[in-house]
């Protein structure tokens, strides 16, 4: 066996920085502090139930932006 075989391939490491398609579509919304926060709380306690201020803080932003009219969204 020679050397360089004892050795694991090298794999480049992925720059996750860079906004995503779904990341550019959120911060499009003008929302995107307002969703990292709902998905943290989520995160955090895997109950969306404990999340109602933050879902609450989220609804709030969409509909301040326009997002209602622009995505055709209907209250529930």
């Amino acid at each position: 066996m020679s050397k360089n075989e004892d050795k694991p391939a090298v794999v480049p490491e992925v720059d996750d920085d860079e906004p995503d398609e779904w990341d550019k579509r959120i911060f499009s919304t003008g929302c995107a502090v307002e969703q990292d926060k709902m998905n943290d709380c989520y995160f955090t306690k895997k109950d969306w139930r404990q999340c109602k201020g933050e879902m609450e803080a989220f609804r709030e932003c969409w509909k301040r932006k326009g997002n209602d009219q622009r995505t055709q969204t209907k209250d529930a």
